[in-house]
């Protein structure tokens, strides 16, 4: 490959701007920390994550997007979704368990499945079932984040 075309391709990969991730990749690295402990206030795997702390560690690894690290201030940050059949991998899952509007947040999965950071049941990051009796009772709403509009890339002639 001559080295001007090697150069092109290159600077044309390096150009592009990354892509939001897609609600499948949210979901995988969610479910791949599954076990890590729960602590009040935690931020991080590896030290214990609360249910705001482990929504915005997932979104901030795979989307570079920053979600403020309180349940009702994701809520508020986020797009509202109309029906429960809205829902899609990747969307937010809130619940009343504190008796208070959006106290819990989870990453829904699909098949009625989510993930979250709970402190009862197992202290730690657990896949649990929005039809389960308990979450059911205390479901508030969903709610999506948008992801940033991808900007078209700029590509550099060499010749």
């Amino acid at each position: 490959m001559k080295p001007v075309l090697l150069l092109s391709v290159l600077a044309v990969l390096l150009t592009q701007p990354a892509q939001a991730a897609p609600s499948d990749d949210i979901s995988m690295y969610a479910v791949s920390l599954v076990g890590s402990p729960y602590r009040l206030g935690g931020t991080s795997p590896d030290t214990g994550l609360d249910c705001s702390g482990f929504v915005d560690h997932v979104f901030l690894q795979i989307t570079g997007i920053r979600l403020p690290h309180d349940s009702q201030a994701i809520s508020a940050a986020t797009q509202p979704l109309d029906h429960r059949s809205d829902l899609q991998p990747g969307d937010l899952v809130f619940f009343n368990t504190l008796n208070h509007a959006f106290s819990h947040v989870g990453i829904y999965l699909g098949d009625d499945r989510f993930v979250h950071a709970t402190s009862s049941r197992t202290g730690s990051v657990m896949i649990s079932r929005l039809s389960d009796r308990y979450w059911h009772e205390r479901f508030d709403g969903a709610r999506r984040v948008s992801m940033p509009e991808a900007r078209p890339s700029t590509v550099a002639s060499f010749e």
